[in-house]
């Protein structure tokens, strides 16, 4: 339960349903989900609970209210200017990297339903996802540079290489607002879907993901992600051993034998 004074509810929602998809929602509505750092503990831990369950087969993750995501709490940012550097430091690499160590250590498809504003880490934290479906209304901003700030937290590792340095500098730079259309055409989002259509979209394609073999589901964001950093060598090396190891799984063997068995088409 929360401790923030703000609500009393739990600060992340965790829900599965009967297909494997789990949903996690920052749930700091009033404060338009800005992370503070109890917060940003339990999304670590959400996230962690998420990849180990085995009934879990995709995951969405979205925000309560009207906001995605607005950022780091700026109360809490005040109370950081009275620690020394190396505390400062600490905080980060104990509590905020280990949000973005959870989501790459996750090898199941991770879709940011962007509901709302996101603005900061909280634009950060959907980059850090596979897929982001964009509400029609919502809006994102790189807005670090307001606050005379830089992403602490990933952001200029993941932007770039979604939209390309030029524009991720100009985003970084400016930290103007985006809306929807702008952010599909620069290649941030992958879909933007009508505000009350997000949720059952996400899920729609969440839900389609888990029917697919999980094994090879796992293995191809394995394949994509590590592919990214290394040759085409060392890309091929490691898909065949993911391939020799597919064709052991009941799923694969189970998709041969009803392909096989499928009524014949008469000529």
């Amino acid at each position: 339960m929360s401790t923030d004074g703000v609500t009393a509810e739990p600060l992340i929602l965790f829900e599965t349903d009967a297909n494997g998809v789990a949903t996690l929602t920052l749930n700091r509505p009033a404060k338009y989900n800005a992370f503070t750092q109890e917060m940003v503990i339990q999304w670590a831990e959400a996230l962690d609970r998420a990849g180990e369950d085995p009934n879990v087969r995709a995951i969405i993750v979205t925000g309560a209210g009207k906001a995605f995501c607005s950022g780091g709490d700026v109360g809490n940012m005040a109370k950081r200017t009275e620690e020394d550097a190396l505390q400062r430091k600490d905080y980060l690499y104990r509590y905020v990297h280990r949000v973005a160590f959870a989501m790459e250590r996750l090898d199941k498809p991770v879709i940011a339903a962007i509901n709302g504003a996101a603005r900061g880490a909280g634009l950060d934290m959907a980059l850090m996802c596979d897929i982001r479906y964009m509400a029609q209304s919502a809006t994102v901003a790189e807005s670090y540079i307001n606050m005379g700030f830089i992403s602490g937290d990933g952001g200029a590792w993941y932007l770039p290489r979604l939209i390309g340095i030029d524009q991720a500098l100009e985003l970084f730079w400016t930290g103007r607002v985006v809306g929807a259309e702008e952010a599909k055409a620069m290649g941030l989002v992958t879909r933007i879907v009508p505000d009350e259509d997000l949720m059952p979209a996400a899920r729609e394609l969440a839900t389609k993901i888990a029917s697919q073999p999980t094994a090879a589901v796992r293995m191809f964001k394995r394949a994509v992600y590590q592919g990214m950093t290394t040759s085409l060598h060392a890309h091929l090396d490691l898909v065949s051993s993911h391939m020799s190891v597919l064709r052991d799984s009941p799923e694969h063997k189970e998709r041969v034998r009803a392909f096989l068995e499928r009524p014949r088409k008469s000529k």
